[in-house]
């Protein structure tokens, strides 16, 4: 049965929903390429990690209202984007209502099951973004061991894979424990913002080391460059005393 596809605006933002509450997608209107959402904001967190040009590559599984994807399109023009989404609606909508962009040689968007994609693609890139619900808030194939070990093979020698995970969800620590077999605890999850979503990352290749006095510079440079400010996310995580010694490293 295929899903109820809703849309809804408030004070200049539209929203994307899958027949529920739940808001599986948000653009602000008079800006596009805007990240509306602190989950979609969080996901993005990987540009603490590198610096530019990275990434030159990114696989987005889960098109939702296209902000991941209109974000790297308009921030960096160079990275080719490969987008996997399962349902042709959701695409229908994002071209109708959140002025996702035409397909060219650094975006191309498929029609599938992302974790088949995954396993049948040789591709290897630098950033892949999971972001794959259905309209109960479940993954699905999304969040097994398999999918994630199949998505450790598709990463280069500076790969991150970035999850949204629903932090209010039963199976969200089972979710952990997976994302660390798979990465073989070279994984991070970031504290839940305020939806309840947790962004996790899991590191492939070369080691990652940033101590807090880096990230913020980093946050900074992210900030003047694009317009993301995560300053907000630095300081969360320095909270949460999640960072052993003061020190990520993935």
């Amino acid at each position: 049965m295929s899903i109820p596809i809703d849309i809804s605006e408030r004070r200049g933002v539209r929203y994307l929903h899958f027949g529920s509450e739940w808001i599986q997608g948000a653009m602000r209107i008079r800006r596009p390429a805007d990240l509306e959402l602190a989950y979609t904001r969080e996901m993005m967190a990987g540009l603490l990690f590198h610096e530019p040009p990275w990434p030159r590559s990114a696989l987005v599984i889960g098109l939702g209202a296209g902000s991941l994807v209109k974000f790297l399109r308009h921030h960096l023009p160079a990275c080719r984007v490969q987008v996997v989404e399962i349902e042709p609606r959701v695409l229908a909508a994002a071209r109708q209502f959140f002025a996702l962009p035409a397909e060219d040689d650094h975006l191309s968007i498929a029609i599938g099951d992302g974790a088949e994609y995954v396993v049948d693609h040789g591709r290897r890139f630098d950033y892949i973004l999971v972001d794959g619900y259905d309209r109960h808030a479940r993954a699905g194939t999304l969040d097994t061991l398999p999918f994630y070990l199949a998505c450790r093979q598709r990463l280069t020698d500076q790969g991150l894979l970035a999850v949204n995970l629903f932090g209010r969800s039963r199976g969200y620590h089972a979710s952990l424990e997976r994302l660390i077999a798979a990465f073989d605890d070279r994984m991070v999850a970031f504290p839940s913002c305020d939806s309840g979503n947790v962004v996790a990352f899991g590191a492939a290749g070369h080691p990652l080391t940033h101590d807090l006095a880096s990230l913020r510079r980093a946050s900074q440079a992210l900030k003047t460059r694009t317009g993301l400010d995560l300053a907000d996310t630095v300081s969360r995580i320095e909270a949460a005393g999640t960072l052993p010694g003061g020190r990520l490293v993935l």
